[in-house]
């Protein structure tokens, strides 16, 4: 019997073995495009911040070529502002943006919480399991990994009502919502525990059936956000 290899072989002619290529990394440009996508949206390259081509490329290992055009892709996405010869501004989460985004959210997600009921048992599952997995995120200051985990529980909500034109535009949100998610997070930082609570309401009303309630609870914890876009935090 044969012993293994470290490295798995692949028969590419009768009788010619070659050893499996281990998998190639994204293209440059991808790699860099992740890279700044994920410190926006993580806030470690808050609004405000000028990020430079050469910066980036040393931080990421390539040449300015791909950077420039991983740059154009974000900017079209609205993280950033380019200004030639002097690099990318990192575009601040304005007022008006997250009133847009709390006013398509609550017509996609009231519409899918009354759907939603009743609430099928593998539902009920995930999102018992997406709140207790913030939970601990919360507890362990993952504001970050919380925010994250909180824009799945909702779209879980909206893709079990099966449509899936809905569920795509919903998924369009999905930057926006992180990145403000993050930025709430670290300005409110009691905000959690009220996050937290309200999902647990939301939960509560889609397991006893009772979709107005579902529906009323997501209208509060959803706009929220409109009173903070309108300075009236509470």
């Amino acid at each position: 019997m044969r012993t293994c290899c470290i490295y798995a072989v692949a028969m590419t002619s009768p009788g010619t073995l070659t050893a499996k290529q281990p998998p190639k990394q994204p293209p440059a440009a991808d790699r860099v495009y992740a890279h700044v996508k994920q410190g926006v949206l993580e806030r470690r390259y808050e609004g405000g911040t000028l990020l430079t081509e050469g910066e980036l490329a040393e931080a990421v290992g390539v040449s300015r070529t791909p950077v420039r055009e991983a740059l154009l892709r974000l900017e079209v996405e609205g993280l950033i502002r380019l200004y030639p010869k002097k690099g990318a501004l990192v575009l601040p989460v304005s007022a008006q943006e997250i009133a847009d985004v709390v006013e398509t959210r609550l017509l996609v997600e009231e519409h899918a919480a009354r759907k939603a009921v009743p609430a099928p048992a593998g539902l009920v599952e995930r999102l018992e399991e997406l709140l207790a997995k913030q939970k601990q995120q919360a507890a362990a200051g993952d504001l970050a990994g919380a925010a994250v985990t909180d824009r799945c529980f909702h779209a879980e909500i909206v893709r079990s009502g099966g449509n899936e034109i809905l569920s795509r535009l919903y998924d369009q949100l999905r930057d926006r919502q992180l990145r403000m998610g993050v930025a709430i997070m670290h300005s409110h930082p009691d905000r959690i525990a009220k996050t937290l609570v309200e999902h647990e309401e939301i939960l509560q009303a889609l397991r006893s059936g009772d979709a107005e309630a579902a529906v009323g609870i997501v209208h509060r914890h959803v706009s929220w956000f409109s009173h903070l876009a309108r300075g009236e935090v509470r």
